[in-house]
């Protein structure tokens, strides 16, 4: 589900902004964008962000500030050193341009901003102060795809509601009934002994083609399927949580088993419905990717 949120917050002489972004995914990909020195945050900002959301693209970025007398920059210089070497080599191997000094300092890591003369403690409490901001981003964060989660449950309902009712009609049709049924293999024998000599189609031969043509017309299985396949998803949607890739799973045999009962289908009614529930079920399962 998707998501916005924005927190901000300030101690120990610096000002801070979380932003939290999600996006629909099959799984959970975490993307977090912090300054350095600041690993006891990104650690609790994994766990905390980890054990809430399950499913989706999260991307979260801090924005952190210090002030001018508090805040220092240094160059870890055996770190520059030895990628600018290594780098350079590698370019020459491989006949391209060195990297440019600007591009080297862009890495990760050569250039820190740390605290001129920070006390342990004052860091400690700036990373605490960071982390509970953070904690008011993931809330309002959740609170934003709980809003979207809800008017998805609708939508979902709504179009599990209208699968089970044509899957209610096709059972009822006429043409379902033995009788019709009957009759209908008959026309479809008389055909076949109609195209063929008594020298083309001996009686083992009809008995195999009448026993085809029978399991072909009879979608009692498919039926039977998609009604277990509706019950499970209404039980999910009324019991809620992490369900998506349930759902996700669930929608993939719905249309399975659409499938194969258009393709049994020898009734223009009945083909019409199939053609109905293959609608229904594509639009529920586009659905299903945006929730959790």
């Amino acid at each position: 589900m998707t998501g916005f949120a924005r927190a901000q917050g300030q101690a120990e002489g610096a000002s801070w902004a979380w932003e939290m972004k999600s996006v629909n995914a099959k799984g959970f990909d975490l993307r977090l964008r912090l300054p350095t020195g600041l690993d006891v945050v990104e650690a609790e900002a994994r766990r905390m962000i980890g054990t809430v959301i399950g499913r989706g693209t999260v991307h979260v970025s801090l924005d952190l500030t210090r002030g001018e007398a508090a805040a220092n920059v240094r160059i870890n210089e055996h770190l520059l050193e030895t990628l600018a070497e290594r780098l350079t080599k590698a370019a020459a191997r491989a006949g391209l341009q060195p990297p440019s000094f600007d591009a080297i300092l862009a890495i990760r890591g050569v250039v820190e901003t740390v605290a001129a003369n920070e006390d342990p403690d004052s860091a400690e409490r700036l990373s605490l102060a960071v982390i509970a901001t953070l904690e008011e981003a993931v809330l309002a964060l959740c609170a934003a795809r709980q809003q979207e989660g809800d008017a998805l449950e609708t939508i979902l309902k709504d179009r599990i509601a209208a699968i089970a009712r044509l899957v209610e009609q096709a059972d009822a049709l006429p043409s379902r009934g033995a009788e019709t049924i009957r009759a209908r293999l008959r026309r479809q024998v008389d055909d076949l002994l109609g195209a063929a000599t008594a020298e083309q189609l001996d009686g083992a031969r009809l008995y195999q083609e009448a026993v085809m043509l029978a399991v072909k017309a009879d979608i009692r299985e498919e039926l039977d399927r998609l009604k277990s396949h509706v019950a499970q998803v209404q039980d999910l949607l009324e019991r809620g949580g992490a369900i998506g890739r349930r759902l996700d799973f669930l929608a993939q045999e719905l249309s399975r088993e659409t499938n194969t009962l258009c393709a049994k289908s020898g009734d223009v009614a009945l083909t019409a419905i199939g053609l109905d529930l293959k609608s229904l079920v594509e639009q529920f399962r586009e659905q299903v990717q945006n929730v959790e």
